[in-house]
């Protein structure tokens, strides 16, 4: 056991040369999916454990502290301490063992105190499902990923040695993943931990800076890139993504918080600021794994009443749930960006405007009606407004961690390209 932990650390040290020297490139991609029935997105992962380059599926959760997997064992490979098993176990003296653990537990996980039943050759974590609420005793290991590089335009192969990049995450037990969609086989980290998957494997020169763009559609891939780009989308070959983007600052609430938030000033429809007097305190934090924007229910009837005035124009519907305005969808002309109604004008902390256009705020869940994709989440809600994927799809969003700032660039469609819209065509180095 010993000897394996010096042997990952040696391969963890040797991996940030190899990031340089072996690709002339310095961001790596990978594809995003849609899934069909839970609106979920999943990133895929192509690890190195047999079958060798198995491409597995992990949902994209911005507030965990790691990354985890199933990591049930093959007869023929090494068992460890705890029942599932794993690979290559830290141990509890390790130092990314410490880090996993000064993220504060949930509450409804279990003890992490298990010294005396199993010694300090294992790291115990308990890895928390984030749509069941779920949580389950395992351990922290360790695994070989195989990136594609990219130069903005296309993926690279052959940037990489064929032992792939060593990379650390926690095992889970079967049971953790009953509320999964079918396919997916773990949740990946791009929280704010530096166990999350993007500070663990950036290019040192570009270390702590990622981005994704998630696709509206089931049947076509959006994009995650690690690294600061450039950024080319079809069909605007020339067109840097990061010349399209706005910033606003970053919001950490403490050096151990793990979620990403920003602070939005006022918000405004066609032009006109709903009233909200409190606003200006609230933090908006960002969710990958919340369907629709969920708004305290004060900002959530403002935001409706403001949308009401100005479509008065337009011929209702009855509700569909879990909306409560809903429109004639055959009565409402369509644009580039979707649905012809009035903008949402999100003016954030910098004076920068996050504009959620028709395609972003009205969803058409059938019989006729296209309705306001926003939800109220009570008056007791942690977060006042949390940011949903369906507000995100079809936006590009940059996560500068170094800087604590993100870069946005509100709807895709109206510069005639989407998330769906990155090459994914291969090209070889050699």
């Amino acid at each position: 056991m010993h000897h394996v932990n010096i042997l990952f650390l040696i391969l963890v040290s040797f991996s940030h040369e190899v990031l340089s020297q072996y690709s002339p490139f310095n961001t790596t991609v990978m594809p995003v999916m849609k899934d069909a029935n839970t609106s979920l997105h999943k990133v895929t992962l192509r690890l190195t454990k047999p079958p060798y380059e198995a491409i597995s599926y992990y949902l994209i959760d911005l507030d965990a502290p790691f990354t985890w997997r199933d990591c049930v064992l093959s007869h023929w490979e090494r068992a460890c301490w705890l029942e599932e098993g794993c690979r290559f176990p830290l141990s509890c003296g390790n130092s990314l063992c410490k880090e996993a653990h000064s993220y504060n537990p949930n509450p409804i996980c279990p003890s992490l105190n298990i010294t005396a039943k199993y010694g300090c050759n294992i790291c115990a974590v308990t890895p928390l499902n984030p749509i069941s609420k779920s949580c389950k005793l395992s351990q922290l290991t360790t695994d070989l990923v195989d990136f594609y590089v990219t130069n903005g335009r296309n993926p690279y192969r052959g940037a990489y040695p064929g032992f792939g990049i060593p990379y650390v995450l926690s095992c889970a037990p079967s049971s953790l993943f009953r509320s999964f969609p079918n396919g997916v086989g773990g949740v990946a980290a791009f929280s704010w931990s530096t166990l999350a998957l993007p500070r663990q494997l950036s290019f040192p020169t570009v270390a702590d800076k990622f981005a994704f763009c998630l696709p509206s559609s089931s049947a076509a891939d959006g994009v995650v890139f690690l690294g600061d780009g450039p950024f080319y989308f079809i069909p605007s070959p020339n067109l840097d993504l990061r010349t399209t983007l706005s910033y606003t600052p970053m919001i950490r609430k403490s050096s151990k918080s793990l979620g990403y938030y920003i602070k939005v000033n006022r918000i405004s429809i066609k032009g006109t600021p709903i009233h909200l007097p409190s606003l200006k305190s609230e933090s908006v934090k960002l969710s990958t794994l919340v369907p629709y924007t969920t708004l305290r229910s004060d900002i959530y009837k403002a935001l409706v009443s403001g949308f009401s005035k100005a479509t008065k124009n337009i011929p209702r519907v009855n509700a569909v749930k879990p909306f409560s305005l809903c429109l004639k969808a055959s009565a409402i002309g369509s644009v580039r960006t979707g649905f012809r109604v009035p903008n949402i004008d999100l003016q954030t902390e910098s004076g920068k405007v996050w504009t959620i256009s028709g395609d972003n705020s009205m969803k058409r869940p059938g019989k006729g009606a296209a309705c306001l994709s926003f939800i109220d989440g009570g008056l007791g809600v942690k977060d006042a407004i949390v940011i949903g994927t369906f507000q995100m799809e079809n936006n590009f969003l940059f996560f500068d961690l170094a800087n604590q700032k993100l870069g946005f660039s509100s709807s895709l469609l109206a510069r005639g390209t989407s998330c769906s819209s990155f090459n994914f065509t291969e090209i070889s180095l050699y």
